[in-house]
C-alpha cells in the first residue's frame, strides 16, 4: 500500500469542509447569474474565466507537456470539452425549472452513469455492488421526480393527471439535471485516457478552454449577448469561476495527495447536502419528504458504488 505524504499544514477535514462549501455554492451562484443571462452564457463565463485564470500557470509550467499532445489527444480533449459544455448547459438550465436540491442530487449521479456506460464504451466489467448502487440511485431519482409534483394529502399520495404530471416544469428540470449527470459521465469517460497522459493542471486548462470555446460558438450562433448585463451579473460570473469551479474542485484534488481516495469520494457526496442547506438558507427552498427520501437513496447508491470501486481497484 502506497504511503501518504507527510501531514499537511491544513487538516484534510478542514479542507473537506471548505471544499464542500465551495462546490455546494455553485447552484446558488448559478441561480443568481440566471437572473441576468441564459444558461449558455452563464456556462461560457464560468468556464472561460476559469480557463483564463489557469492560462498563465499552465502555459508557463506545462508548455512542453501541452506541445507533446498528438492528434488523438486533441480529439479526446475536444470530446471532453464538448461533453463538459453540455453538462453545464443542461444542469444550469435545470435550475430554472426545479429546486436546487433535486437538481444537484440528480446531476450527482454522474459516477453511476460512468459505471453503466463503461462496459459499452471501454469494455469494463460492472460489479454487483455497482449495479446495486445504480438501482438504489434510479429508485431515488424516481422519488425525487414524483416528490416535486405530488403531495401527501390526508395520509395518501396525491398526484396530478398523467398529462399534467409529465408536462410539469419541475419534472422537465429533473430530466435536464439527470441529462447533466449523463453528460458529466461522458466527459469523464472521454477524458480518462487523456488524463493518464497529462497533469491535472494541463488537463483542466485544455478541457476548460475547449468547453468555453464550444459555448462561445453556441452563444454566437444563438445570437445571445455576452456584454449587455449589469456589473453585478459579471460579479456572479466571476464568483462561479473562482469558488466552485477552481477553489472547490481544486481542494478535493489537493486532498487526494493526503488522504485515501475512498474518503475523498465519500466527502464529495456532501455537495448535494451542502447545496440543499444553502438553498434553504438563501433561497427559502424547503425540500419535500419524497425529495429527501429520493435524495437519501441516491446518496446511499453512490456511496455503495464508490466505496466498492475504491476498495477493489482491480475489479
Amino acid at each position: 500500500m502506497a504511503q501518504l505524504p507527510p501531514r499537511p499544514f491544513v487538516p484534510p477535514l478542514l479542507a473537506f469542509a471548505w471544499g464542500i462549501l465551495a462546490i455546494s455554492s455553485g447552484s446558488i451562484l448559478a441561480r443568481q447569474a440566471l437572473q441576468f443571462a441564459s444558461p449558455p452564457v452563464v456556462s461560457a463565463y464560468r468556464l472561460g474565466i476559469a480557463a483564463l485564470i489557469l492560462a498563465p500557470v499552465a502555459l508557463g509550467s506545462a508548455r512542453h507537456e501541452l506541445s507533446s499532445l498528438q492528434r488523438k489527444d486533441w480529439i479526446l480533449a475536444a470530446l471532453s470539452g464538448i461533453f463538459l459544455a453540455l453538462h453545464f448547459v443542461t444542469w444550469i438550465s435545470s435550475l430554472r425549472f426545479t429546486t436546487v436540491a433535486s437538481s444537484v442530487i440528480l446531476v450527482s449521479t454522474a459516477p453511476l452513469w460512468v459505471a453503466l456506460l463503461a462496459p459499452l464504451l471501454l469494455r469494463e466489467n460492472v460489479r454487483g455492488c455497482t449495479l446495486a448502487g445504480m438501482v438504489l440511485a434510479l429508485a431515488g431519482s424516481t422519488f425525487v421526480g414524483i416528490g416535486e409534483s405530488c403531495n401527501w394529502v390526508q395520509g395518501r399520495l396525491s398526484c396530478p393527471p398523467w398529462k399534467g404530471f409529465f408536462g410539469a416544469q419541475a419534472l422537465w428540470g429533473d430530466l435536464l439535471a439527470l441529462l447533466g449527470g449523463v453528460m458529466a459521465a461522458l466527459y469523464l469517460l472521454a477524458g480518462r485516457f487523456l488524463r493518464s497522459r497529462l497533469s491535472l493542471l494541463s488537463y483542466i486548462f485544455v478541457v476548460y478552454g475547449i468547453a468555453a470555446l464550444v459555448l462561445l460558438i453556441w452563444v454566437g450562433m444563438a445570437r445571445l449577448s455576452l456584454v449587455s448585463y449589469p456589473v453585478r451579473a459579471f460579479g456572479w460570473f466571476v464568483a462561479l469561476a473562482l469558488i466552485p469551479q477552481l477553489l472547490g474542485h481544486s481542494t478535493f484534488n489537493w486532498a487526494l495527495r493526503h488522504v485515501p481516495a475512498a474518503l475523498v469520494s465519500v466527502a464529495l457526496l456532501g455537495e448535494p447536502i451542502g447545496s440543499t442547506v444553502l438553498a434553504y438558507l438563501f433561497l427559502d427552498e424547503v425540500p419535500r419528504s419524497l425529495e429527501l427520501l429520493g435524495g437519501g437513496l441516491i446518496l446511499i447508491g453512490l456511496m455503495v458504488a464508490s466505496l466498492r470501486r475504491q476498495d477493489n481497484p482491480n475489479g
